[in-house]
């Protein structure tokens, strides 16, 4: 009898350390919970919290976070503690913001939203193995080799400017202007728009940059010399924390009328979207611009998204931008990746860096800085992850650019924003929704662009021509010879023109018949009591020389 109790209470130990063992090693969902498994998970975010894009993407933030924590079917047994920092809006204070992050041991950092920043930070993140998932910085040049661990969450502007191209080559117009903000995401990105325009047989006539944070007075004389220009039509890529400041000084130019073209980048939109209401001012500088936004598929998340927002911490606006979804979607990125890290068995282990080490006394703390261990097999499984999210399909293409680009092709008129079409590099310009042609062949012949109806600056709906005789420019210099015979045909005169006679009626006529104003000027060439030889006139013509005091690089020859 004893020995069968103690057989009894020995299989019930038994059993009991097997299920103990079963628990700890197989867990609950989808994730392993092992002893090395730690139950909190430093993660960073780092963006200028007061700013167009850091106000949609800090509750979207928190929301995720929260989502993920409370989710029994990932993390099993692990959370997720923000860490958040503020850069605002400085290059020198988000490198300092940054390095006060990497003490705190994150395993991965969310932002920023500045390509400028993102351009410092990335040398950071690179020597801790860090990485570095970026929802708002949309500077193509960070898709280089030299920024191994920064992961873009959000659309290149690459994509954006080749769609900008597509525009142009749409329409007919062969010369833009660009204005832009001089700094890595306005340079780098006006620098791929030349590129896709040259593809396009196409150019930017010229580069109106101006720095960040410039005042109205510069922006004003900027846009004095732009509208000398031949051009009239402007592609504004520029903050969304400032841009409008380019259509206000614009307003008082007159540079908004009719037979003027402006296209923005997404920052246009994004503004437009977080506003609660866009005053009467407001629209009245904005009537007939083209934008360009990030597509965003519908579905049912989005849809319970939007509706949630109401409710969500943290939140100053009722309104949104794009950029809360890729915000949103960048904290279920990492949650998923890191599900897949610790199941494989990852650690996270952090350790000092020898080549971090403070001298001479600094202050700098750098000794404070440590690596990830394992912060390269995150980043690889970060690159192959494959979900849908509230903006779309996360997945990225071998060069850690987000699969199937697409942006909403917008038009401002009367009260707001209204949907022409959409671009996608898979069919360019369609009025059908990118999701649903990703289904069939690509379709990329000029038959096959279509979009509907803009309503142009003016409230026309005829599209403007794009250019106009510069203002700045030399007149058009015409040869009348000077003779003594014939002089009803052409001769010398005292009035405004100079010249008079029935060539000149006849060329008077078939300029006043052109869409657009041709200044002119009539040079006598002769002198009055011969009559000059016409093989004279065209050699100096073709020549472009003077043959006699009564002309100067002669353009064209009336007779």
């Amino acid at each position: 009898m004893k020995t069968q109790v103690i057989f009894k209470a020995t299989l019930i130990w038994l059993t009991l350390c097997m299920w103990i063992s079963m628990e700890v090693t197989c867990g609950t969902g989808n994730a392993s919970v092992s002893p090395s498994t730690p139950r909190v998970v430093n993660v960073g975010a780092l963006f200028t919290l007061n700013s167009v894009i850091g106000q949609s993407a800090k509750p979207a933030l928190v929301a995720a976070i929260d989502d993920v924590n409370s989710d029994p079917s990932i993390l099993s047994g692990t959370k997720l503690n923000l860490i958040l920092h503020d850069t605002n809006c400085s290059g020198f204070l988000g490198t300092v913001e940054a390095l006060q992050l990497m003490e705190k041991d994150v395993v991965a950092a969310i932002g920023p939203q500045s390509s400028g920043i993102a351009h410092v930070i990335s040398h950071v993140v690179n020597e801790l193995h860090v990485p570095l998932l970026s929802f708002g910085a949309t500077d193509p040049s960070l898709s280089a080799l030299q920024y191994p661990y920064f992961l873009r969450t959000t659309q290149s502007d690459y994509f954006q400017m080749y769609a900008v191209a597509d525009l142009v080559q749409f329409y007919g117009w062969k010369e833009v202007v660009a204005i832009f903000v001089d700094d890595d995401y306005g340079r780098n990105g006006i620098s791929v728009l030349g590129d896709a325009l040259a593809k396009k047989r196409a150019k930017i006539s010229y580069k109106a940059a101006f720095t960040p944070g410039a005042s109205r007075n510069d922006i004003n004389d900027l846009l004095l010399g732009v509208n000398l220009m031949e051009s009239r039509v402007y592609v504004v890529h520029v903050n969304p924390d400032s841009g409008l400041s380019i259509f206000a000084e614009a307003k008082k130019l007159g540079m908004l009328s009719s037979g003027y073209v402006w296209i923005a980048t997404d920052w246009f939109p994004s503004l437009l979207d977080s506003l609660e209401s866009i005053d009467a001012e407001t629209r009245d500088l904005l009537q007939g611009v083209l934008a360009l936004r990030h597509h965003t598929a519908d579905s049912d998340l989005k849809k319970r998204f939007t509706t949630r927002w109401e409710t969500l911490k943290d939140k100053k606006s009722s309104s949104f931008n794009s950029y809360a979804f890729y915000a949103y979607d960048s904290v279920w990125l990492l949650a998923h990746a890191l599900n897949v890290f610790f199941r494989e068995g990852g650690n996270v282990s952090f350790s000092y860096d020898p080549k971090l080490k403070d001298t001479n006394g600094s202050a700098l703390q750098l000794t404070a800085l440590r690596n990830f261990d394992q912060g390269q097999k995150l980043l690889q499984i970060l690159i192959t992850m494959n979900f849908t999210g509230l903006s779309g399909q996360i997945q990225f293409d071998l060069e850690k650019n987000l699969i199937h680009p697409a942006f909403d092709v917008l038009n401002f008129g009367g009260n707001g924003l209204r949907s022409i079409g959409y671009w996608s590099n898979y069919s360019l310009l369609s009025v059908v929704a990118p999701e649903i042609l990703f289904a069939k062949p690509p379709n990329t012949s000029t038959s096959n662009q279509h979009l509907y109806s803009v309503i142009w600056p003016g409230e026309t709906t005829a599209k403007p021509r794009g250019w106009v005789f510069p203002n700045n420019g030399k007149p058009l210099r015409i040869a009348v010879p000077y003779r003594i015979s014939y002089q009803e045909f052409v001769s010398k005169d005292k009035g405004p023109k100079g010249v008079r006679g029935y060539c000149i009626d006849v060329f008077e006529a078939a300029i006043s018949l052109l869409p657009y104003p041709v200044p002119r000027t009539y040079i006598p060439y002769g002198d009055g009591l011969r009559n000059p030889s016409y093989n004279n006139i065209v050699n100096d013509v073709s020549q472009n020389v003077s043959m006699c005091s009564y002309i100067n690089n002669l353009d064209l020859l009336s007779i």
